[in-house]
């Protein structure tokens, strides 16, 4: 049987609706965030493999129930190692359900993290995470340590408000900033505001979250079911990697804001208060800072400066963020923040 491996163009609905039929398939549903599939074609152009990138991860991998067993994943794996090889992208990582986890550790991927019966995050290199820890460290202080993780896009009072009132209760606080890039303003921009806010507490710590720290935008939702069993296992995932991080640090707390107007954040802080303890983690839920009425947030900072409401931002950051957004070089962020079609996150 002669097999033909490509790539799948978005233009090629035949390809496609046979991608999205396979996954459905192997119970999978395809995921949003994807910029390169291919597919693994018999002679009469029947899918019989898929698989996909999003950036530096694998996923969507799915092979035809009945050509099962044929080594068709390796093949697809390999030449997707090779995409990424291409883009420049050495270190990767993908996640799979727990009965896939021994395939991959074959084909030269380590495991990471895992959760339950659901989900295992791994990455290609041996000791990756176990260099990451060992840098981390390097900054333990002694005393009491606590641990604050926040996108800070951009960095408001809020999140101050937040960071201060762990730096006022612990010896050390080390304050970890998403580095993902997934917004309009770059990270180079929300690690450059946090640090220039919290420079007056001298008990912060701060730390770039690499890719260990799960995002939104690197989380594969699509194995799961609905989405708040991905929020659920998006917060299972990101607390078990934390787990094995805070010791690294002698964390023994984790802060976290309040939240009452998104659904995605309040579920995500009801699986902390669950989880963190069974991990000997005081989880601290800190009632939001309020102004007028409303709590402070990143997203209410984001619309007013994509409505044309500069000043009105004024009340509700640090003086550092203020003046960041206020100086002639934030022209460029305030271009792609009001080019954002929905600046509102959940």
């Amino acid at each position: 049987m002669s097999d033909t491996l490509t790539a799948i163009s978005p233009s090629d609905i035949r390809a496609q609706r046979q991608v999205d039929a396979l996954l459905e398939q192997e119970g999978i549903r395809r995921d949003g965030n994807l910029d390169y599939t291919c597919g693994l074609f018999d002679e009469d152009w029947r899918l019989a493999a898929t698989g996909s990138c999003f950036q530096n991860t694998i996923r969507c991998l799915a092979v035809d129930r009945s050509r099962q067993g044929e080594g068709l994943l390796n093949q697809v794996v390999s030449h997707l190692m090779e995409v990424q090889a291409q883009r420049g992208n050495a270190h990767l990582f993908l996640y799979t359900k727990p009965q896939s986890a021994i395939f991959f550790g074959d084909l030269g991927f380590y495991e990471i993290a895992r959760v339950e019966d659901s989900l295992v995050f791994m990455e290609n290199r041996r000791q990756g995470f176990q260099d990451y820890c060992a840098a981390l460290e390097q900054t333990r202080r002694e005393g009491r340590s606590a641990a604050v993780v926040m996108n800070a896009n951009p960095f408001t009072l809020g999140h101050l408000h937040l960071v201060e009132k762990a730096a006022a209760e612990n010896d050390a606080v080390h304050l970890f900033v998403l580095s993902e890039e997934a917004g309009p303003i770059p990270f180079a921009v929300r690690r450059r505001l946090v640090r220039e806010g919290t420079a007056h507490l001298p008990n912060i710590i701060c730390h770039d979250s690499g890719p260990y720290i799960i995002s939104g935008a690197t989380f594969p939702s699509y194995f799961l079911k609905d989405e708040d069993t991905v929020i659920r296992a998006h917060a299972a995932l990101d607390l078990a990697v934390f787990g094995k991080i805070a010791p690294c640090l002698s964390i023994t707390s984790r802060y976290v804001g309040e939240e009452r107007a998104s659904h995605v954040t309040a579920l995500y802080n009801r699986e902390m208060a669950r989880r963190l303890p069974e991990l000997g983690i005081q989880c601290q839920i800190v009632p939001r800072l309020a102004h007028g009425g409303a709590p402070v947030s990143a997203s209410t900072v984001r619309q007013a400066i994509h409505d044309g409401r500069l000043e009105d931002i004024r009340p509700l950051v640090p003086e550092t963020t203020w003046r960041c957004f206020n100086s002639p070089e934030a022209g460029p962020v305030i271009a792609a923040i009001r080019n954002e079609p929905d600046v509102i996150h959940y």
